[in-house]
């Protein structure tokens, strides 16, 4: 029987690799079918009702694809819908949030030099916020204001602005920039489960009972789709954020949040407005790459924590401090890993920790036992080609202590 610590970083690496694929699948149908809707034509073949056509070429084979406003006269029993990428995208990425920061909350969701609170009322607020999100969005778009696609458009930037700085006002940087990306990957999911696909299943079974279908339907389920479309490309930002340290740990870090978003919108428009065979609005890569030299700018100030910052312990910190090994073990970080692993690295081409790790302290190498035994002791990850030459018997005594803190 493998140890628990090695089964769970396996339960964690299905889930990634699933959160990945079908990640990959729901944002790829949702780049072609806007990119499908905005260049259809206008023919004088087209049948009753039909809207417009496309004819496309893929894999050595011809496409003819039609599209129905509301639905064709006739309706095959075969319908194929676009629902489940979405639906597990969200699942397995709300697994990773439990596993991760969760389960781990004392050490990756709680940073209390920022706010002391216990893990229990951390993970409260994380889910509350959430489902809060999913909430505010959804009385905005039924309210008024939804039928201004602009003005609408504006209250959204107010509050994903608002909730960036709340976020890191709440969490630690790396918690922070993910939960954006969670927040609005749940509007996105929410958006096709409550919205996009009830009000097809309405059209289908209007259609089937001889009804007229209300068009209202589509106009509705069209404008949630599109705010999916434009709020893709920042959701896969805040993804891969926990890689960076220069986006997620440094005094600006809500503001390169609030950046991204519209770095993304406009890279949208650029494309949508290509598809939708409206010009070439090249202006828009020059207002990216403004907006991504400001985040890099932005992201020189000070890192969070820095040198004079105190690490605090997580709770299960002293546990792996008392261990008959830790000594050893501390040792052994310090002088193979934190040459990197300090507020300020020594070694040549290396300006900053890797994703923020700080590993020059006893309490700090305790606060991470979890990932020092997984990526220097189970496993050959650190250092990076051994370039420090830890040895296998330095190995085998960082996965003795390990195995002493955890009780494995």
């Amino acid at each position: 029987m493998p140890d628990t610590i090695i089964f769970y970083e396996w339960l964690m690496f299905a889930v990634r690799w699933l959160h990945v694929i079908t990640a990959i699948a729901w944002i790829g149908s949702s780049f072609y079918f806007i990119a499908l809707d905005l260049g259809l034509r206008k023919t004088p073949s087209l049948p009753p009702l039909a809207y417009g056509e496309e004819w496309q070429v893929h894999g050595g084979g011809f496409y003819h694809i039609q599209k129905y406003l509301v639905a064709p006269e006739f309706l095959p029993e075969h319908l194929t819908w676009f629902k489940w990428e979405s639906y597990w995208t969200w699942f397995s990425g709300a697994m990773l949030l439990v596993l991760l920061y969760y389960v781990g909350a004392d050490l990756f969701l709680v940073d209390r030099s920022v706010l002391d609170i216990p893990s229990w009322a951390a993970i409260g607020l994380s889910a509350g916020s959430i489902v809060l999100g999913w909430v505010l969005y959804d009385s905005l778009c039924k309210s008024p204001i939804g039928q201004s696609t602009i003005g609408l458009m504006l209250v959204l930037f107010v509050i994903l602005v608002a909730m960036s700085w709340g976020y890191v006002h709440l969490f630690t940087g790396r918690a922070a920039l993910l939960h954006m990306g969670a927040f609005t990957a749940t509007i996105m999911a929410a958006n096709v489960a409550m919205i996009i696909i009830p009000n097809q299943k309405i059209v289908v079974a209007d259609l089937k009972a001889g009804r007229v279908p209300d068009a209202k339907y589509g106009k509705i389920a069209k404008q949630r789709s599109l705010h999916n479309n434009y709020l893709t490309l920042p959701v896969i930002f805040f993804m891969l954020s926990s890689h960076y340290p220069l986006a997620f740990a440094t005094q600006w870090n809500w503001i390169i949040a609030s950046l991204v978003f519209l770095i993304g919108v406009v890279i949208r428009h650029y494309f949508n407005t290509r598809h939708a065979r409206k010009g070439n609005p090249h202006w828009t890569w020059a207002v990216a790459i403004v907006l991504f030299i400001v985040i890099a700018w932005l992201s020189s100030g000070p890192k969070l924590p820095n040198a004079d910052t105190e690490i605090l312990p997580s709770a299960s910190a002293e546990r792996f401090m008392q261990t008959e090994h830790f000594a050893a073990a501390s040792q052994i970080v310090q002088s193979r890993c934190a040459m990197c692993h300090t507020p300020e690295p020594v070694w040549e081409s290396i300006y900053e920790a890797p994703k923020n790790v700080i590993l020059d302290r006893d309490v700090a190498i305790a606060n991470r036992a979890h990932e020092v035994a997984i990526q220097a002791g189970y496993s050959h990850a650190m250092p990076p080609g051994n370039v420090t030459e830890m040895t296998d018997a330095e190995r085998a005594t960082l996965v003795q202590w390990f195995r002493e803190g955890s009780g494995s």
